[in-house]
């Protein structure tokens, strides 16, 4: 697809990889929307861009789904998602204070891979309704994590979220083919984003001593190259991509 033209929504793009992902879909000339929290930079990220705003609480139905509606109007549709917004917790199965709360499960299931889902589902939708342009009408790219091939001992929730991002990618391609929306969904390893952003750099070498190159975090434009790429790729569709400098998680 190209970009120039083209209408983005950016999930999570106040800040890293989305953030970048959103600037880097402006250079190439699409128009964007950022859908942050309320408490985010996402109205000045917008500002920067010649874009909107759209406060969301990514766990809110009713949230999103205005949030979406608002963003279609703004840009006039939606050819573009990228979903970003996600979150883990540390606990064990079974740990020293008993079985892993189960409230606690669901939260980060419910964060991660029911919100993807239902920001999915209603992408879609307003991409259902472009002219198709060489038989295309969307792309959504959505971001599991190289945890949901191997998650390390207390990621059980998070591996288990993320493992249903990565597992719906070729399914979700099916059912959208015959509109011409593609599915694909990024893996990334650490990358130097939010609470990793200020892990010193001795930390951060160990984090990333299994990488087999370059041995260090990503970076947030890394990330969004390859959100350029999947967009201008169409034959990238069902799969999820492993962005990791070869990096394989040890159990801990």
């Amino acid at each position: 697809m190209e970009i120039r033209g083209k209408k983005a929504v950016v999930v999570g793009g106040a800040s890293g990889m989305a953030r970048a992902s959103a600037e880097l879909l402006h250079e190439k000339g699409a128009a964007v929307a950022i859908l942050d929290l309320p408490t985010s930079a996402g109205a000045e990220v917008a500002k920067g861009l010649d874009g909107s705003f759209h406060p969301v609480d990514v766990t809110d139905e009713e949230s999103v789904e205005q949030a979406l509606a608002d963003a279609a109007a703004a840009l006039g549709g939606i050819h573009i998602a990228v979903n970003t917004a996600g979150g883990g917790t540390a606990a064990r199965t079974l740990g020293k204070d008993g079985p892993h709360p189960l409230a606690e499960f669901r939260r980060v299931v419910e964060l991660n891979l029911i919100a993807t889902f239902n920001l999915n589902r209603l992408q879609a939708l307003h991409m259902s309704r472009n002219e198709p342009e060489d038989g295309e009408r969307g792309v959504i790219i959505d971001t599991a994590s190289i945890a949901a091939f191997e998650g390390q001992i207390g990621q059980v929730a998070y591996t288990a979220a993320k493992a249903g991002i990565a597992g719906m990618m070729l399914t979700m391609a099916r059912d959208l083919g015959s509109l011409g929306i593609r599915a694909v969904a990024i893996a990334p390893s650490l990358f130097s984003t939010g609470i990793t952003a200020g892990i010193p750099d001795e930390f951060a070498e160990m984090l990333t001593k299994d990488a087999a190159f370059p041995k260090r975090m990503g970076r947030p434009e890394e990330y969004g190259r390859l959100v350029v790429a999947i967009v201008e790729t169409p034959m990238l569709n069902g799969s999820t991509i492993r962005l990791d400098a070869g990096q394989r998680f040890a159990p801990k």
